[in-house]
């Protein structure tokens, strides 16, 4: 025998008819349990009032009571059961998507509202995945298009300034220069766009953080000052997050650049990255990490101001962290990232 109620269909139908419909149901549900039990009280405050007409006063009213409980209760506990049960895992199905378990579906059982939400769920979950399928599938293609020539110039400018003995031509360095800047940001706008869409997944591995420190610092040849603290998470992307401040700081700061790993808690784990450079206004504080964002004053002649810092804020989101950036006393810039600490 075929079901009379509304399905859930293929297409599904218009949102604003289905929901509707949706809160109809709802509200009759609730609407004949709540005269039920009405009606039932009703009975049985007449027949108490019959029973007492007729000289019978030792009336048990609690066990009554008692009773017209139980059954009021056994009358609304399916109902309720059902709709809870199934909106629970409707709503856990909204965490994990919303996790980044793209792949997450409801299984549509029944014809009733919960299946009306179930097969909407689906739908949404269904056009997400296609759309962000294709927008990784568009960087993967336009990073391939944009690095093929890229190397292709590289190679072109090494052999060419090699025939004509103009290694080291200002030009030369200045094209070098702009190359490997342009190829560091085709990187970081895929990097960038994959922590977007929790493509990556994190390793959550013990990390060392102070090593990781120490060697970056040496490379950009940075003061160091680190106690031996590890934390949980991608040792990958934690050695991005802190290149990324130290080419910042070394960019903007005046070279004077220095780092320092402290624990101000047992459960966190601060690392400042610190220079002396012209400083950033505190109205833009807050904006240096939005992608692309250029404080007044500073020119592209300076360089950076891509998606250095902005990296550095998903990274620090990702591992359960915060960063922010602070004026420094007595000149300069601090940017302040916290983690929580391993528990050992």
């Amino acid at each position: 025998m075929k079901c009379k109620r509304h399905c859930p269909s293929k297409h599904g139908l218009e949102e604003p008819r289905r929901f509707h419909r949706l809160r109809k149901r709802l509200f009759w549900q609730i609407y004949v349990v709540v005269i039920s039990s009405v009606l039932l009280v009703s009975a049985l405050s007449g027949l108490l009032l019959h029973l007492r007409a007729h000289g019978v006063t030792h009336i048990p009213i609690i066990p009554l009571l008692m009773l017209t409980a139980l059954v009021v209760s056994l009358g609304v506990y399916p109902i309720a059961r059902r709709l809870t049960y199934r909106l629970e895992q409707l709503r856990q199905s909204v965490e994990a998507l919303g996790e980044g378990k793209l792949e997450t579906r409801m299984t549509v059982k029944g014809c009733d509202e919960v299946a009306v939400l179930a097969s909407s769920f689906n739908q949404s979950a269904e056009r997400i995945q296609s759309l962000l399928a294709g927008h990784r599938q568009l960087l993967a293609n336009a990073s391939h298009e944009l690095r093929s020539p890229l190397a292709r110039m590289q190679m072109s400018l090494a052999m060419l300034a090699e025939q004509q003995h103009i290694e080291n031509a200002p030009a030369v360095t200045a094209m070098r220069q702009d190359m490997s800047e342009l190829n560091q940001l085709v990187e970081e706008i895929l990097l960038a766009s994959r922590l977007d869409t929790l493509e990556i997944p994190l390793e959550h591995q013990p990390v060392d953080l102070a090593a990781l420190l120490v060697e970056e610092c040496a490379r950009v040849a940075a003061d160091c000052e680190a106690q031996t603290l590890q934390v949980m998470g991608d040792e990958r992307l934690l050695r991005r997050l802190i290149r990324n401040l130290l080419e910042n700081a070394r960019r903007h700061g005046g070279g004077d650049v220095s780092a320092r790993l402290f624990s101000p808690t047992a459960h966190r784990v601060t690392l400042q990255v610190l220079d002396r450079g012209a400083g950033i206004p505190s109205a833009a504080q807050a904006h240096v990490f939005e992608p692309f964002y250029r404080p007044a004053g500073h020119g592209e002649a300076q360089g950076g101001w891509g998606l250095g810092l902005s990296l550095v804020r998903q990274i620090a989101i990702r591992h359960g962290g915060s960063v922010v950036c602070q004026a420094r006393e007595g000149g300069g810039t601090v940017f302040a990232v916290e983690l929580p600490a391993l528990d050992l």
